[in-house]
């Protein structure tokens, strides 16, 4: 992750956890490996870090975040009919007023939802991390394309271990115990 001049305090994250309604997810290719890397990503940053956001994508046809993924701490619900979450004024507002630069993203689906917001968010200078085993699309080759596509416009290519792994930065962390748990489950 990027950091600032040393006069300037360290770029913040957010976690943007996409679109993880039942209707979406039900026809995914490998969900249950994807939901179950959301759910430890989840987990380790809820401990590690603030500023989470929820999507929904026309949440009154597709439904709600499916429960075991809502955060437990505060977090920002954002409804949308726009396939990118770039286009919501509450989130840039939020992101703007708490100097946050670094997104890290997950969710579903890739080719669709991802993408657009993620090709939106690199235009607009943000630093976007997408972590590949915790999104997905119905078609494998729908979400290998667009993983190349998102990499290839400047996106970061990580995985949910190596994330939490780098938000944890040392072993010396009281959370690092824990963490580790939440890593070995």
């Amino acid at each position: 992750m990027t950091h600032s001049s040393k006069n300037e305090t360290p770029l913040k994250n957010a976690l943007l956890l996409i679109d993880i309604q039942e209707k979406i997810i039900s026809p995914i290719n490998n969900k249950d490996s994807i939901i179950k890397n959301i759910q430890k990503l989840l987990e380790a940053y809820q401990i590690l870090d603030e500023n989470i956001f929820v999507s929904e994508q026309n949440p009154i046809k597709l439904g709600k975040t499916i429960p075991k993924l809502i955060p437990k701490i505060g977090f920002t619900n954002i409804q949308k009919m726009d396939f990118s979450l770039a286009s919501s004024k509450v989130l840039f507002e939020e992101l703007y007023n708490k100097k946050i630069r670094n997104l890290i993203i997950c969710g579903f689906e890739t080719h669709i939802c991802i993408q657009q917001s993620v090709l939106e968010f690199l235009k607009k200078g943000y630093e976007v991390l997408i972590i590949s085993d915790a999104m997905g699309s119905r078609n494998k080759l729908d979400h290998e394309i667009a993983l190349q596509r998102m990499l290839h416009k400047g996106a970061i290519i990580t995985t949910t271990e190596s994330i939490v792994f780098e938000i944890c930065k040392t072993s010396d962390r009281k959370e690092f115990k824990e963490i580790r748990n939440i890593i070995k489950d």
